[in-house]
């Protein structure tokens, strides 16, 4: 659920208003806010988590004096130094900024304490409950004043981020990068990869003498692998596999998408695979960047 201070929904003309305007983002510990923090920096944002309430008003006038720095969003909480929530007010009020407040159904705040066993940071030596029922009873005049009030007692990591693209006229379709590496089996599969894909049925340009110590960078290690005659179907069919993949992740709130395609040593095949991804991509307009991890092996 998303409100505005009236208890309305969220519409569209005020979210790209406040896109622009320094974000607070407070409300119940185990709520959801370092989630809304690490989504919005995902999309740009300058993020500051729990920075002292003193020091905000200066570090938004020096982010508002570096170029491209327009976007900014502070996470505070009952930990944070100098909290109360009138302080929050006031300097929400003096940077003029948006208030968030995250919030959450008791029961899924308890769930959520005791499964990870964390301890409260307003339960002391007390129950979670006690911790729950206190902190909530602080942070009404927030929860009352707040710009946003989201509620995530239903909503998944994934439904959270969607809903923060829609309140902020995020954009993620601008943020996916992509990393090609290219490997050889032998030295082990790289550990981010997401994808991989071997290619070691293509030709061995290692069993030619005179390409034996080149790479896949060259023009006749290029040359000898696309004249095996499965190279180009198979090079279509996985154009056409990985296509309708980026979208869906950017949908899904991923910011790095790693494509790794291995052969036998990971100098040849896997090196010109690669290559010929990394420019086919960038004629789509594609955020790529490529790596040879075992070329200097």
């Amino acid at each position: 659920m998303v409100q505005d201070n009236k208890g309305g929904e969220v519409n569209q003309e005020v979210n790209e208003g406040n896109a622009r305007k320094p974000i607070i983002v407070t409300g119940m510990s185990g709520a959801g806010i370092s989630t809304v923090l690490k989504t919005l920096e995902d999309r740009s944002f300058e993020v500051f988590d729990n920075f002292p309430l003193s020091l905000i008003p200066e570090l938004c006038t020096q982010s508002q004096e570096l170029e491209g720095k327009n976007n900014i969003a502070i996470g505070v909480d009952t930990r944070t130094r100098g909290f109360s929530p009138q302080c929050v007010l006031d300097v929400v009020k003096e940077i003029g900024g948006t208030l968030v407040f995250v919030t959450c159904d008791d029961s899924v705040l308890y769930k959520r304490f005791t499964e990870t066993r964390r301890r409260h940071p307003m339960a002391a030596e007390r129950t979670v409950s006690y911790g729950i029922e206190k902190e909530r009873s602080m942070l009404i005049p927030l929860k009352n004043n707040a710009d946003i009030v989201i509620d995530t007692s239903d909503k998944s990591i994934h439904d959270l981020r969607h809903m923060l693209e829609g309140i902020f006229s995020l954009k993620p379709e601008e943020n996916l990068i992509i990393s090609l590496v290219s490997f050889g089996f032998r030295n082990g599969v790289p550990r981010e990869a997401d994808i991989v894909m071997d290619v070691r049925f293509l030709r061995n340009p290692y069993w030619d003498p005179e390409l034996r110590s080149k790479t896949g960078l060259e023009e006749d290690v290029g040359a000898y692998i696309r004249e095996d005659g499965d190279f180009e179907p198979f090079f279509e069919n996985f154009k056409t596999l990985l296509k309708p993949l980026f979208s869906r992740y950017r949908r899904e709130g991923k910011s790095y998408l790693t494509i790794a395609v291995g052969c036998t040593g990971g100098k040849h095949r896997s090196v010109f695979t690669v290559d010929s991804l990394r420019r086919w991509m960038e004629e789509q307009g594609i955020r790529v960047f490529s790596e040879h991890r075992d070329i200097p092996r």
